[in-house]
């Protein structure tokens, strides 16, 4: 794990021009509902269609200079407090939530796993606690062939590399149990067409829609009751 200089904060590992006014949408979300929390943004040379880049994810926790660290994807939102997630991965050492595809076996080296469970990345709440995880991480993003099969209007489209894979093999082999936060606090607008209450972290590249503002707001009060909302 990272050497830590503060009790709590935000880790951003990003690459590529073309993601800055994403990474900047989602500092500014940040900045609006935890003023109090420090930020640090890793930049990693070369273009965003390295696949290698992606698997550079696997040493966040040696990037970390938090005790308690939030990592988030550059194409999030943050949309409410998230104490909660800190509080969760103080306790258990990591928090986050199943991926919108589950099935790890998808990727290649996992295709005889079984039915290990895939966990969404893009936003990790995590302590030392969870040192057996991201000690195995990085070895395993550099053995396992993460390639993945799937289909785009109709046609097989191969996907070749994910950091998501080698983490689900981590988590299996070091026989860690995370805290699953709900769905709500890594919201996959184009996998998720539905929720109940406020969604506390949006993960989109697509821009918020107002309704999820509104529901935020909403949600503040102690009086508002949990909803069920259908996305068009």
């Amino acid at each position: 794990m990272g050497m830590a200089t503060a009790a709590r904060g935000v880790l951003y590992m990003v690459w590529g021009e073309a993601i800055e006014t994403l990474l900047q949408r989602s500092i500014a979300s940040v900045k609006r509902h935890h003023p109090e929390l420090p930020i640090e943004v890793v930049r990693l040379d070369g273009g965003g269609d390295d696949p290698k880049l992606l698997l550079e994810k696997a040493r966040m926790a040696e990037r970390t200079p938090f005790a308690e660290t939030l990592f988030l994807d550059a194409d999030t939102v943050v949309l409410d407090r998230l104490d909660f997630g800190f509080d969760s991965a103080k306790r258990y050492g990591l928090a986050c939530c199943i991926c919108e595809s589950p099935w790890a076996r998808r990727y290649r080296g996992l295709a005889g796993a079984g039915e290990i469970v895939e966990y969404n990345t893009g936003v990790l709440f995590f302590t030392a606690g969870a040192k057996p995880v991201f000690d195995r991480w990085p070895s395993l993003a550099a053995e396992i062939d993460s390639a993945s099969l799937f289909a785009k209007d109709g046609k097989p489209v191969v996907m070749p590399a994910n950091d998501q894979a080698s983490f689900a093999a981590a988590v299996e082999r070091a026989g860690f149990s995370p805290f699953v936060l709900p769905p709500n606090w890594n919201f996959r607008y184009e996998f998720q067409k539905s929720f109940f209450g406020t969604i506390k972290i949006w993960h989109s590249y697509y821009d918020l829609p107002e309704i999820m503002t509104q529901l935020a707001d909403y949600y503040r009060n102690p009086d508002s009751v949990i909803q069920y909302v259908e996305m068009s």
